[in-house]
């Protein structure tokens, strides 16, 4: 297999660049790709004129507000302007529109910290990325935009401690995978109210699959969703208005109102199983990367990132490193858009000369060494790498060559090897991966040898469960006992939906896996199916 970052010539990436907003997949092929000429505007530069915002004469903040990426002195927020939010456009001309920020000390505003106005361009879908600076450390913020006479609710967040200081213990949640059709997010309700420092979302945050009329498995009574949702989604428009219908749901607003998040991609934010240009029905490159820019760029309009994170046509790097003082560094990875393409054609596969090829790649080169590096340079107690597939071995029968999952770590166990070799080089002594994309909830030792289980544990794997994905699922799923004897360094398995908190102190870290009772009905009650403790120094699950 040709390693990732290898397989289109650059002129096909370069083409992607280089494609206007209203051509986005009208044509097919390289030759017409590369005849693309029109480079998507960039705020600043656009002609479009000023919309004024006392002619908006419905509520533009339909999709909520929301806040990312905290740094000790800076957090970035975020909302879109859309008062038809199911329309194409939003509703709005395409027009400029100015949109006033505040960020207050208190939650009614009295004590204003910063403020300013910023512009919301029609080439950026109405969204507003503000990079709030000059704040303190370690402290919680409340934000709010203004258009015209409207006021968007109120959002809550917060900024990273000191660097370098020894901050209190921290909580985080960690969510992934919610397919809108599948079910309510009714998990997203309960970790609004969750006291949680920040949010990690692992990937899969909308799905490209067709949503019917009534919302799939909602089963809408009360309302009737727009024709247009009901196909997969390929262009800039298709991806944005699926964005849309996403962030209207009450839920995943609250959320985003509640806590900073912190966001990474897998496929589905663009097409299921994809590896850097390799589609998952063999589409040419060239068509591909044109729907993979028109992904990343909806991607980046509708989330809290910041400017380093824009896509530059079907490229955009999402892997970055926050720290929490030198409570916790988050090494944030991007395994979807740098991979070799997946072995044995990406089925379920027993490992052999195509998987275990060491020039494959998971990461690619690049942000492999950037891990690494990465950790040289740490001082962090808890080196957390959140993540999108898993990443501890996983064996799905009890045969002596076992299947295993070729979109995962066990498909690129090279890859695997290299990362924790450059672990052990860094010498981390609590190392704590963070995965979604399976729908369930793990809990795993991280061994030197996955078939030694006496071989020595190197750090910890908390695999978060889907927000909605795979319905209302089971806390016991059919091949729960088949996982269980086959993989005994996992502690874990459970198939309900919900959310994982972890909390970190100098001395432990606990991780509480919440699950709720059923998705396809609203207002589930939520529990806590498990919790795990693994102690600093001392790598290892056990129950807490």
């Amino acid at each position: 297999m040709t390693p990732a970052g290898q397989h289109h010539a650059p002129e096909l990436k370069a083409a992607a660049r280089h494609v206007g907003r209203r051509r986005f997949l009208t044509v097919t092929g390289a030759a017409a790709a590369l005849a693309f000429a029109t480079e998507l505007p960039t705020a600043g530069v656009a002609s479009a004129a000023e919309l004024d915002g006392r002619r908006i004469k419905d509520n533009p903040f339909t999709l909520g507000v929301a806040s990312g990426d905290p740094l000790p002195g800076s957090v970035l927020l975020w909302t879109r302007l859309a008062p038809a939010p199911y329309e194409p456009g939003g509703g709005l001309p395409k027009e400029r529109v100015a949109v006033q920020w505040e960020l207050a000390h208190d939650a009614r505003f009295r004590r204003v910290a910063r403020r300013g106005t910023v512009t919301a361009h029609p080439e950026f879908n109405h969204s507003v990325h503000v990079e709030a600076e000059h704040l303190d450390a370690g402290r919680t913020y409340y934000f709010r935009f203004k258009a015209g006479t409207w006021v968007s609710e109120t959002g809550r967040t917060r900024t990273a401690p000191p660097a370098g200081s020894r901050p209190g213990p921290l909580t985080l949640a960690a969510v992934s995978c919610q397919a809108y059709h599948d079910g309510y997010f009714t998990a997203y309700k309960h970790l609004a109210q969750d006291d949680v420092d920040v949010v990690f979302h692992l990937g899969d945050y909308l799905y490209e699959y067709a949503v019917n009329a009534v919302g799939g498995a909602r089963k809408y009574t009360d309302r009737t969703l727009p024709a247009h949702y009901n196909k997969e989604t390929q262009t800039l428009e298709d991806y944005r208005l699926r964005y849309a219908l996403y962030k209207s749901d009450p839920d995943l607003r609250a959320a985003h109102a509640a806590h900073p998040f912190v966001v990474t991609w897998d496929d589905h934010e663009a097409e299921n199983n994809y590896a850097d240009d390799i589609s998952e029905n063999d589409d040419p490159p060239a068509e591909f990367l044109l729907r993979r820019a028109a992904a990343y760029r909806a991607y980046w309009e509708n989330q809290p990132l910041r400017r380093p994170q824009l896509p530059k046509g079907p490229d955009a790097q999402l892997y970055r490193r926050l720290v929490w003082g030198r409570l916790a560094q988050f090494d944030i990875l991007d395994t979807r858009q740098y991979r070799s393409d997946q072995a044995y054609g990406d089925t379920a596969h027993a490992p052999g000369p195509e998987s275990d090829d060491p020039a494959r790649t998971i990461t690619g080169a690049t942000q492999e060494r950037w891990l690494i590096d990465g950790w040289h340079r740490s001082r962090a107690q808890w080196n957390l790498v959140p993540q999108q597939v898993t990443f501890s071995q996983r064996k799905l029968d009890l045969t002596a060559q076992a299947k295993l999952s070729m979109d995962a770590w066990d498909g690129y166990r090279a890859s695997r090897q290299r990362v924790l070799a450059g672990a052990k080089a860094a010498d981390l002594d609590n190392l704590m991966i963070l995965t979604g994309d399976v729908h369930v909830g793990y809990a795993f030792d991280i061994k030197a040898d996955f078939d030694d289980p006496s071989s020595k544990t190197l750090g910890t794997e908390i695999v978060a469960t889907s927000i909605a994905s795979g319905k209302d699922g089971a806390d016991k799923p059919a091949n729960w006992e088949t996982y269980t004897k086959a993989n005994p360094h996992m502690k874990f398995y459970n198939g309900r939906r919900g959310y994982v908190t972890v909390g970190l102190d100098r001395e432990a870290a606990r991780a509480d896996f919440k699950t709720v009772s059923a998705v396809t009905t609203p207002d589930a009650p939520i529990k806590t199916a498990a919790s795990f403790v693994t102690e600093a120094g001392d790598p290892g699950l056990k129950p807490a």
